[in-house]
């Protein structure tokens, strides 16, 4: 965690500091201007901390209004980073090529005032339409065929929320618009991938309530993502049990379909949870019966395959805001959708069904996902 931070912060000062020269290059301003500026780069770094501060005193209103602020501006300011190096890169190609045909690039070169105010402008316009995007909560609905339900059910539908991130941003009236998709999709199964949570959870007993109207027939099941335990795991249970969950720990269940979750890493990294075998977890369980698994981060234990039928993660969000996709699939080979891990395993992984940081999404709608599991060649496939 601290490692994460430190790294978290060091880039995000790095971006401050690429803005200023980007902005005072392209501005010219006086100390004064130049003072001002730097003193809200000051406080926008030292944001997230003071949200934390601030919501750990209790003060949710103006924790609330300090996170919008911040967080907004850290998505702006990875956006405008982003677009400008694109133009640097079209910069220097342009140079190179110039050097090797011995000619003149000056006159293509854009000017200093435009390589700040194109990203500007491109930046707080993908911020307007990603705050619209992540507001955009769709069903996503998937069919996986199987030999493994109980005889007279030739289809059971599980329903996955995941990332949806309650707080300070994701609040009462996004949990509804999520419950209310949720509802109308009448799940026989009910999930959350983890990152239910992802700060002080004392304040949410409306929550709870919302989550608690569901209730279907074969259970209703959660495992932890990494924010339950950097939120307070104690307080993070409480609240998930509330809710209606039973909380999979390194557990398994048996019944109309099988389920088993497992801890997220994060809480063996703080030292308040135990490794889990996932071979060992699983394979205990009745091969004969469709075995859901669950586990928040969208990796695939090898010597696993084979002992489950589905695996549902979530985690990385699909980036959440592009181009940051593509630096998560560096690490993750599947950021979202289904995947075929062979030996008849499946792995699905959600794009998340709130936000975390930013309230922003760029080309990565959230989601309620909604898989109905069908008997193999009966008339529900």
């Amino acid at each position: 965690m601290s490692l994460f931070l430190f790294v978290f912060f060091l880039l995000y000062t790095l971006m401050h500091v690429y803005a200023f020269s980007r902005a005072r290059a392209a501005l010219s301003f006086g100390i004064t201007a130049g003072l001002l500026l730097a003193f809200f780069m000051l406080l926008m770094i030292a944001t997230p901390i003071l949200v934390r501060a601030l919501e750990r005193a209790g003060l949710e209103a103006p924790a609330r209004a300090a996170a919008y602020i911040g967080y907004t501006w850290l998505g702006l300011l990875f956006l405008f980073s982003s677009y400008s190096i694109c133009i640097d890169v079209y910069r220097a190609a342009l140079y190179a090529a110039g050097y090797l045909a011995h000619k003149d690039s000056s006159a293509f070169m854009p000017s200093a005032r435009a390589v700040f105010l194109v990203p500007f402008l491109l930046s707080v316009t993908t911020s307007v339409y990603g705050y619209f995007e992540a507001l955009d909560i769709r069903p996503e609905r998937i069919v996986i065929q199987t030999a493994k339900l109980p005889a007279g059910i030739d289809r059971l539908r599980i329903v996955q929320i995941s990332d949806v991130h309650l707080g300070l941003i994701v609040r009462q009236e996004r949990l509804k618009r999520i419950m209310d998709i949720v509802k109308a999709a009448k799940p026989d199964v009910f999930v959350s991938t983890g990152d239910l949570v992802d700060g002080d959870v004392y304040e949410m007993d409306g929550l709870s309530d919302l989550l608690r109207e569901v209730n279907p027939r074969f259970g209703k099941y959660a495992v932890t993502g990494n924010h339950e335990f950097f939120a307070g795991i104690g307080q993070a249970t409480l609240f998930i049990e509330k809710s209606g969950f039973r909380l999979l720990r390194g557990e398994r269940v048996e019944g109309t379909i099988n389920v088993a979750g497992v801890d997220d890493p994060a809480g063996r990294s703080l030292g308040l949870g135990r490794p889990v075998d996932e071979k060992e977890l699983l394979s205990e369980l009745p091969r004969d019966t469709f075995t859901l698994f669950l586990k928040h981060r969208p990796l695939v234990d090898p010597e696993a395959k084979g002992l489950f039928d589905l695996q549902l993660s979530g985690h990385v969000h699909k980036g959440q805001i592009f181009p940051f996709t593509v630096l998560t699939w560096l690490y993750y080979p599947v950021l979202s959708g289904l995947a075929d891990e062979g030996n008849h395993s499946f792995l699905y992984v959600s794009r998340g069904t709130g936000t975390w940081g930013p309230p922003i999404r760029f080309l990565a709608p959230p989601e309620v996902t909604v898989i109905d599991v069908v008997r193999a060649g009966s008339p529900a496939s």
